[in-house]
């Protein structure tokens, strides 16, 4: 324990007050709305009249109340629109609240948006004076690091190249490089990080392990993984109002569980094979005495997933299940599962074919398969208005912690010459909450692993 936190009772002062925050933006219809709310009103007054209003309110944030301690790590999340950005845009004070008030101890250097704080005619040079002294850095302070923070951002001869000329990478690492070294007692992160590549990526996060031991971090993040592994607690954010605040696991698995079961139905061609809203898994008792250390949710089959083709066929239903055909909410790595698919045919398709994709939140393609080739011999058709369903069974692999998604398509004709008649992104959602990989995007369940020493080993 910190002396300031036993010097406070055992918990540390507060970094971060935030008290009933609200945030109303007027939304005009026209662009002459907003001249007519600007004169009329005030004419009115001065006839004694009651006058209309030419907007529509929107409440970014509404009533907003939380606590963070200095050396605490506060995670962020919630669903695009749900008030993130301008709950930090508040308390790093670039937008001015419409009722409560925020209270900031200490330098607060933040890396909100994609080049933020940049003049895109500006050298990179130029800004990185520019930024540092927006974050209270002298001229003398910003020279002798200068040299430190060119070699953080990595982007070479391109330090002196105007950053409208700067790849989405190169915006992230000289902004970091910035507030990397610019002194700050609470940090501030939204989701432009993850632009960065994989090395710079490690190479922040070093940055943000080293800073945790002393100063405080707002982190925002749609990677559960990433706030688990992160953050000391969450608070979760729903249409402007804070909807959780705790332990930052459970934030993220209540953010899941409700960005699950939130999913709209669509009562019309996919939704006959719609899973239950609350399905009821009987291998719970298997899942929690399991020892292969890799707990993966399953979320239900989307209707409502964006996708493409032709319409010739559409996809209806997408479910895992067990060997004995129950529907799965919880896979553990390493068993055998069964990808079952069912389409609806909306033209007749001579040579059918139904595949899919297990991609991981980057888009890379993990495993996947297709009935064409084990159809090859015997091809199916099926005819307009008749229903096809294909089914995979396979073992799950071993999945590191984060999200994953199913891609699942219909198409007819070939492997190599076919019409797309319906493909579907991110059909079922998995997130891997543990997991004993040791190397590698996915592992492969071992059938046995030995280790011999000694003189005739």
């Amino acid at each position: 324990m910190s002396s300031e936190a036993s010097a406070t009772g055992g918990q540390a002062p507060l970094a971060i007050s935030v008290r009933r925050l609200s945030k109303c933006y007027q939304i005009y219809e026209r662009p002459e709305d907003r001249l007519k709310q600007a004169l009329l009103p005030r004419a009115h007054r001065l006839l004694g009249r009651q006058g209309r209003r030419y907007y529509r309110e929107f409440w970014a944030l509404r009533d907003v109340s939380f606590d963070v301690r200095r050396g605490e790590t506060l995670g962020v999340i919630g669903r695009n629109g749900s008030g993130k950005s301008t709950l930090l845009q508040i308390i790093c004070g670039t937008l001015t609240p419409t009722a409560g008030e925020v209270e900031v101890q200490g330098r607060v250097a933040a890396l909100l948006e994609l080049g933020s704080g940049f003049n895109p005619e500006f050298t990179g040079r130029e800004n990185v004076y520019m930024n540092g002294a927006v974050l209270g850095l002298s001229r003398e302070q910003i020279d002798a690091r200068f040299d430190d923070i060119v070699a953080f951002a990595d982007i070479g001869d391109f330090i002196g190249q105007p950053v409208k000329t700067y790849s989405s990478g190169m915006y992230v690492r000289l902004a970091f490089a910035v507030i990397a070294h610019a002194d700050a007692d609470i940090l501030v992160i939204d989701e432009a990080l993850s632009v960065g590549d994989v090395f710079f990526g490690q190479k922040c996060m070093r940055f943000l392990r080293r800073f945790q031991e002393t100063g405080t971090v707002i982190f925002v993040s749609h990677d559960a993984a990433a706030v688990v592994g992160l953050c000391d607690r969450a608070i979760m954010l729903d249409h402007g109002a804070l909807a959780m605040e705790g332990e930052a696991k459970a934030v993220s698995e209540a953010y899941h569980a409700a960005a699950a079961y939130a999913m709209p139905v669509q009562h019309v061609d996919r939704a006959a094979e719609v899973v239950d809203d609350e399905p009821v898994d009987p291998r719970a008792d298997l899942v929690a005495r399991s020892q292969l250390r890799n707990d993966i949710e399953v979320f239900r089959f989307d209707a409502n997933r964006p996708g493409f083709g032709d319409g010739s066929a559409k996809v209806v239903s997408a479910r895992l299940l067990d060997e004995g055909g129950r529907p799965l909410s919880w896979v553990v790595g390493g068993e055998v599962v069964r990808l079952v698919v069912k389409g609806h045919a909306a033209a007749t398709l001579q040579r059918p074919i139904i595949g899919f994709f297990l991609k991981d939140r980057l888009g890379q393609h993990l495993i996947g398969d297709n009935t064409y080739l084990s159809h090859l011999a015997q091809p199916t058709a099926v005819e307009a208005g008749g229903e096809i369903e294909a089914m995979f069974e396979f073992i799950m692999p071993i999945l590191p912690k984060g999200q994953y998604s199913f891609d699942i398509a219909i198409a007819n004709g070939t492997q190599q010459e076919h019409v797309q008649a319906d493909w579907v992104h991110d059909a079922i959602v998995l997130e891997s909450h543990s997991s004993s990989v040791s190397t590698g995007l996915v592992g492969i369940p071992m059938r046995a692993i030995r280790l011999r020493t000694g003189a005739h080993a």
